[in-house]
């Protein structure tokens, strides 16, 4: 009998916090300190409470609750302004599914902030930022000594990298970059490669940074000395690779680690443009797993990030900073995994 005067009631018009009273039997004040997790609640009382929601589908109205808890629900992403390709990187739609689907698991809403150049980007601080329109922040594919970020760690906004930041009290979600590159590079000195080659991400970058000392540890774990021309930068697209790789080819190494797929594509193209076979003349291991195996002729070698989840976790470790159930400079290592396939030589 309760349930169906629940029904009837929701279906009559929106329940607001004292319908929800009178129906667990407690008052207004009651529903509104267990709604905002208010501590001074019995557990017996605040089951009743939650299972009447539960039992109506009631939602809380955020811009009310915001008033109690000084809190908007509101998140922002941000991407900074170098990152030009966001949409044609898989890289950032991955991301962003993780972050989407996290947020929307949490009631939360989410803003994207994309900028033309780096005057707009400073602008998002004095505009957005420090006036607490935003509960949290969560600032992806930052450079190091980032000046955003430098003025966000004068703020009181909690806030997140996606990636390693050089300060070492930033929060942030990161891949193990630099094990999972020597794990890339050892594949192909198991295959009987020595003279090495890489294409890192940019040297401003804690993940170019990162992933290039990798393959620079397995080499000297290994005995092998890596001549400074076979070391060349790049900035994660496949045009600026290409140019690497056809660099690298005045005098042809035996194997080439790329710091990301998209880059091991211009590298493939340079390869065959020069009339060489991968891996016959040049082993390929590139790093990322976002390229399927039929993409690329042949499959691609990848050292695999968990994108999806890193975005997932991001959500998870920057609402448990503004909650205080995390400490301001907690980080998150995700794992990597290598996939073989056919350009480090094997028979996948």
């Amino acid at each position: 009998m309760r349930s169906a005067r629940i029904n009837r009631v929701t279906t009559v018009k929106r329940l607001t916090l004292e319908e929800i009273g009178r129906l667990a039997g407690v008052s207004r004040s009651t529903v509104s300190r267990v709604v905002n997790d208010h501590p001074e609640v019995s557990p017996e009382v605040k089951r009743r409470v939650l299972a009447t929601i539960e039992e109506t589908g009631y939602r809380p109205n955020r811009a009310a609750r915001s008033l109690v808890s000084s809190r908007t629900g509101l998140f922002g992403l941000v991407i900074p302004s170098r990152v030009r390709n966001v949409f044609q990187d898989p890289y950032f739609g991955r991301l962003i599914q993780g972050i989407t689907s996290a947020a929307n698991r949490a009631e939360l809403t989410l803003s994207l902030f994309l900028f033309e150049d780096r005057r707009e980007e400073l602008d998002l601080y004095p505009r957005v930022i420090a006036n607490g329109m935003l509960d949290g922040v969560i600032v992806t594919a930052t450079t190091t000594a980032d000046p955003l970020v430098d003025l966000m760690l004068q703020d009181r906004t909690p806030f997140i990298t996606v990636g390693r930041p050089d300060y070492d009290a930033i929060s942030h979600v990161d891949v193990s970059n630099r094990e999972g590159a020597a794990d890339g590079t050892r594949h192909l000195i198991e295959h009987g490669r020595s003279k090495l080659a890489t294409i890192t991400g940019p040297s401003n970058t804690t993940t170019g940074i990162d992933r290039r000392n990798g393959f620079l540890d397995a080499a000297a774990d290994a005995g092998i000395e890596i001549d400074s021309r076979r070391v060349v930068e790049a900035d994660f697209t496949e045009s600026v690779a290409f140019e690497a790789a056809t660099r690298l080819l005045d005098h042809p190494p035996d194997a080439i680690f790329c710091a990301s797929d998209t880059m091991a594509r211009g590298a493939l193209r340079a390869i065959k443009g020069a009339g060489l076979r991968v891996p016959d003349d040049i082993a390929v291991v590139s790093f990322d797993g976002l390229v399927e195996a039929y993409e690329t002729s042949p499959p691609l070698t990848t050292v695999a990030q968990p994108v999806r989840r890193t975005g997932e976790e991001a959500v998870r470790l920057l609402v448990d900073l503004t909650e205080g159930r995390a400490e301001p400079s907690s980080r998150i290592i995700l794992p990597t995994e290598l996939i073989v396939r056919r350009s480090c030589g094997c028979d996948d």
